[in-house]
């Protein structure tokens, strides 16, 4: 059995093929952050507008500095056909361009390091009746450490909006001494860390506002 994946935990690294040829995942992430996520199937509906989505929002990834690799239990094959599909189909809502790699995870052996299968809808099999992966994002940061993980049934698509917004989170929290509330987006007050001093938020945010003694918040502007 698998080790329980938790926030924290170190990326555990495989080795697998994908569109864009046999890789090592801790070297192929280098010392980027990294965006691993799953989908069902091939060729099937939900999946298809959400790789649109993801190739075209390609460049947002890029500028924060984020690979992105998806995988399903789909052979390489199939993936490569596919991608034609899925760029047909995003480009009717602009420039979409597959340049991600795709792992090819018939075997189930990512999926279950992962932690990926799905074991509560019924449909969601393949045709040997054998268990598919469900919606799953890993966001992994340089030192290899899974910061975020989320994990979609089949029916539902997920929201790549919110995946960038948690990111830039992330980011601006590394560096600074702050975290975000709730909706929060770039360009929004943040809430100064419970750990920084009312001494030393004076000094380090000088526009903050205290509204409770636990809740300061400040523009970064």
């Amino acid at each position: 059995m698998s080790p329980t994946l938790r926030l924290g935990s170190v990326a555990p690294d495989f080795e697998a093929e994908t569109t864009a040829g046999p890789i090592k995942f801790h070297e192929w992430l280098g010392d980027s952050w990294g965006i691993l996520f799953s989908h069902p199937d091939d060729f099937t509906p939900v999946c298809t507008t959400e790789l649109a989505e993801v190739a075209r929002r390609a460049p947002d990834f890029a500028k924060r500095g984020v690979k992105l690799i998806g995988l399903s239990a789909n052979n390489l094959d199939s993936h490569r056909k596919w991608v034609k599909d899925i760029e047909e189909w995003g480009s009717q809502f602009g420039p979409t361009e597959v340049q991600f790699p795709i792992i090819a995870d018939a075997d189930r052996k990512v999926a279950t390091l992962y932690d990926m299968l799905d074991h509560q809808d019924a449909t969601n099999v393949d045709k040997k009746g054998l268990p598919l992966t469900v919606r799953t994002v890993f966001i992994i940061d340089p030192k290899k450490k899974i910061r975020l993980t989320i994990a979609y049934p089949a029916a539902t698509g997920r929201n790549f909006d919110e995946i960038i917004r948690v990111v830039d989170s992330l980011q601006l929290s590394d560096k600074q001494k702050v975290v975000t509330g709730v909706n929060w987006k770039q360009g929004d007050d943040v809430i100064i860390h419970a750990s920084v001093s009312e001494e030393e938020a004076k000094t380090l945010f000088p526009n903050h506002k205290v509204h409770k003694s636990y809740l300061r918040t400040t523009p970064l502007a």
